[in-house]
């Protein structure tokens, strides 16, 4: 058997970079580039084998690894999870630094490989530098916190064990039912060792993205549901994206008349315009969409995994006959609230129901009434996103506005949390499949900038946006420099309302009074409602590297907008709106969140909290 010396960290460099997917016919590397901070723990071994490797495996520099993993996720999703980024980490807060992002890529359902460096394996000297001790186990480290984060997890203890590690890793990565984070831990002095691998290892290896076909009896099953529905509503979820299903889903709801609802992962499956698309559901969702699933007597679930949100935390579908039909690559998911599964991919899937439906349509007063009442909506956006020219200070809302009259379906638009996801849910105007980025499977904040260079990297040449709020700007900027450092044109646009305005309507609502929500000097009373901090955004951006325009009129926001989508080096836009204690103009929410409130208190406005909270709980429903 022919073989080839090389350290362990330079066989896995090497392995990486010949593992590919393919789908539909369509082949592309699994694992693109690698990101990587170096430390003891990673610098002489993994770090060694890039440069060895240079030819082979694209090296990204970040700043911060909680930001290269966010960088990796939006590389994935933009890429449909068929091309994947690699992180590496020294040990110790190198390695935890990772934890968040890979319970973001995981409970996204996307795809990232994490190669944290790990303590030495032969343990030489015990404890080093960054060790974890525990007295009751000697073999947990640090990376163990990436364990239930993670889709796969190993320990590299031993040279040949990275064989059936790394195409297990594989095999993870690429599966679209079991994707997600996966970590192998590479020990310091393991990394270093040299093996004799067999060539076989390094050989060019496809990985083909299955596109599972229904089982037969649950699509006729499926068939009769949708038959005998009445008033049927269809709910996209990520997994249309991640299946490629747009112009399938699209299809099926013009032959059917079926309207079709988002989630956050979801919007953008049908463009905003299509005559079947009713816009976003549950907590963030639009008055349409969510009187829809009030009345519905059959929600059919495409690729989503039921959140809270979508949901109304139980609340949202409250006709008594309601059923659920779930469409989805895993059975995890497909079985959620008592629904009739249906596992197989969502393309496939749809086509083959389509097939079962052809003929049968919706009732057309059923398809007038949601017409109607979409144009109704539709309205109320435009009633919010109006606004005079010289205007100071425009609504968020209004900032939106402006963006949409300026956009059109080459331009990526990157959010994630603070109450930009549920504006952006209500009243973001979709216009391409993959124009709405936002992340909202664990709302993370600090995701936009970083997950803006990933998707830059994965679409060039399009308008990439990353729209952040002053709180989530403060918790990540650093990235600003790897986009600057690598010459990408992505455009920051800050939102500077001096605090945290989603928690703080929230706070308000759950009578906490918007405690510790606003960034305002702390008053003699010892609460902070003095006035706002004199902290310059706009500056601090500009000192790592990125282009600055300042925009103070609605006027002026439009010319700086245009400005920045122009150009060709990093740019951002920075305007500031009404304080985070004041009224948005966004229609408010068109159904529940459950956020428990104190069951006892003393101040009026949490026991008022508390009342309206017991009112919500009562109706929430089981679905059994």
């Amino acid at each position: 058997m022919s073989t080839r010396r090389l350290t362990v960290a330079q066989a896995l460099i090497s392995f990486l970079s010949r593992q590919y997917t393919e789908r539909d016919g369509h082949k592309q590397r699994l694992i693109n580039a690698t990101w990587g901070i170096f430390g003891h723990g990673n610098v002489a071994g993994i770090g060694q084998a890039l440069v060895e490797s240079a030819s082979e495996m694209r090296y990204l520099q970040g700043r911060n690894e909680q930001a290269m993993v966010h960088a990796a996720v939006g590389y994935a999703r933009q890429s449909n999870r068929l091309s994947a980024h690699a992180v590496t980490t020294s040990i110790g807060p190198g390695a935890t630094n990772l934890v968040t992002g890979a319970a973001l890529a995981t409970i996204n359902r996307l795809p990232v490989l994490l190669l944290p460096g790990d303590t030495f394996a032969t343990r030489p000297a015990d404890p080093v530098l960054q060790q974890l001790e525990l007295p009751s186990a000697g073999d947990i480290t640090v990376n163990d916190a990436l364990r239930p984060v993670s889709t796969y997890f190993d320990r590299v203890t031993r040279p040949e064990a990275l064989i059936p590690a790394a195409l297990a890793a594989m095999r993870v990565l690429s599966d679209p039912a079991e994707t997600g984070a996966v970590t192998l831990a590479l020990p310091q002095d393991v990394q270093v060792e040299a093996y004799d691998w067999p060539e076989e290892f390094f050989s060019e290896r496809v990985w083909r993205v299955r596109r599972q076909a229904p089982d037969p009896d649950e699509l006729a099953e499926a068939v009769r549901l949708v038959r005998e529905a009445r008033r049927p509503l269809l709910v996209a979820g990520g997994g249309v994206h991640h299946s490629a299903a747009e112009d399938v889903l699209a299809t099926f709801a013009e032959a059917t008349g079926i309207p079709v609802a988002t989630t956050q992962a979801g919007k953008g499956s049908l463009p905003y315009d299509h005559p079947c698309e009713v816009g976003g559901i549950g907590h963030t969702g639009t008055a349409t969409a969510n009187e829809l699933a009030r009345t519905a007597d059959l929600l059919i679930g495409v690729g989503t995994r039921w959140s809270d949100f979508s949901t109304a935390s139980g609340t949202l579908f409250t006709n008594p006959a309601v059923h659920f039909l779930n469409l989805n690559v895993t059975g995890f998911d497909a079985h959620k609230l008592a629904a009739d599964p249906l596992v197989a991919d969502a393309r496939t899937a749809l086509q083959l129901l389509a097939a079962g439906l052809v003929g049968h349509r919706v009732a057309p007063a059923y398809a007038t009434e949601y017409t109607e009442d979409k144009e109704r909506w539709e309205y109320r956006v435009a009633a919010a996103f109006t606004a005079d020219e010289d205007l100071v200070r425009p609504t968020q809302a209004q900032v939106l506005g402006a963006f949409d009259a300026l956009v059109s379906d080459e331009d990526i638009v990157i959010n994630a949390a603070g109450s930009l996801p549920g504006d952006l849910h209500k009243l973001w105007r979709a216009r391409s499949r993959d124009q709405y980025h936002v992340e909202y499977g664990y709302s993370c904040m600090g995701y936009e900038i970083p997950a803006a260079i990933g998707v830059q990297l994965a679409a060039p040449g399009r308008p990439v946006w990353a729209l952040v709020g002053d709180g989530t700007y403060l918790m990540n900027p650093t990235e600003i420099v790897t986009a600057v450092q690598e010459r990408l044109p992505l455009k920051v646009v800050i939102l500077q309302n001096h605090g945290y305005a989603s928690i703080g309507g929230l706070s308000e609502t759950v009578g906490a009074e918007r405690f510790g929500t606003a960034y305002r000097f702390r008053a003699s009373d010892g609460t902070y409602t003095g006035a706002p901090l004199p902290v310059d955004l706009a500056a601090n951006a500009a000192s790592l590297g990125l282009r600055v325009i300042r925009a103070k009129t609605v006027r002026d926001l439009r010319e700086a907008l245009a400005e920045a989508r122009a150009a060709d080096v990093p740019t951002c836009v920075y305007v500031e709106t009404e304080t985070a204690d004041t009224v948005s103009g966004v229609p408010p929410a068109q159904a529940w969140w459950d956020v428990p409130v104190a069951e006892t208190a003393t101040r009026p406005s949490a026991v008022k909290a508390r009342e309206q909270y017991d009112r919500h709980v009562a109706a929430r429903r089981r679905q059994l």
